[in-house]
């Protein structure tokens, strides 16, 4: 198990499909499920997995079509047990008190019960696109519970534009032969262009922070 975890979280699709064959559909499944759907597991190759996968069916592992369904499915049933794990089992342990004081702040609940009403829509799709952020904002948004009807038709398109635009761009950019012999860059290239936001946002907080007199 391991081994097949090293394997995945450096995309050796090749020695994936040498030793499970057409299983890496399920594998793949349960890649994007646990990346989207259980809120420990931030750290698992998500945009890069995309794009890999879409460059292997490119060069016929896999049928783009299925493949592309499959982890849309897999996308859309993640974020949904995400959302609901937060929404019972993260907002009870949020109510949870010690000596007499709730664990976290009532008026941080408000607050971002209160975000998740006003942004919540564009968050949940953004999301998809940021590592670490795309696993987190279904959990919390059910713990700041947004509507569920509000949540889901949202979530559907985010996952949609998520899934299509990687692989069809793995599959497409795979005919690229500089491409198809720079995987592991390519990759790299694409994590950092997918935590690019978080670092721009921490620049300019960092910007519009003023100073503490005195340092």
């Amino acid at each position: 198990m391991l081994e097949l975890f090293e394997h995945i979280i450096h995309l050796d699709f090749e020695w994936l499909f040498s030793r499970y064959g057409t299983a890496v559909y399920v594998i793949l499944f349960l890649v994007i499920f646990t990346e989207t759907g259980v809120v420990v597991f931030p750290f698992l190759p998500g945009d890069s997995l995309l794009f890999t996968a879409g460059l292997f069916a490119r060069l016929g592992y896999m049928d783009i079509a299925f493949m592309v369904f499959l982890l849309f499915i897999a996308a859309v049933l993640g974020d949904n047990t995400n959302y609901w794990i937060g929404r019972t089992l993260g907002l009870k342990v949020m109510q949870l008190k010690f000596r007499n004081k709730k664990v976290v702040k009532q008026a941080y609940m408000d607050k971002t019960h209160v975000f998740y009403e006003k942004y919540g829509v564009k968050t949940i799709i953004l999301a998809r696109f940021v590592p670490i952020v795309r696993t987190f904002a279904p959990f919390v948004a059910g713990i700041a519970e947004m509507k569920y009807q509000k949540f889901l038709p949202f979530d559907i398109l985010g996952g949609a534009i998520w899934i299509f635009s990687l692989t069809f761009a793995g599959y497409f950019l795979g005919e690229i032969e500089w491409i198809r012999k720079n995987i592991e860059l390519v990759a790299l290239g694409i994590i950092f262009i997918s935590i690019l936001p978080i670092i721009v946002e921490v620049i300019k907080h960092r910007i519009q922070t003023p100073t503490p007199k005195g340092e």
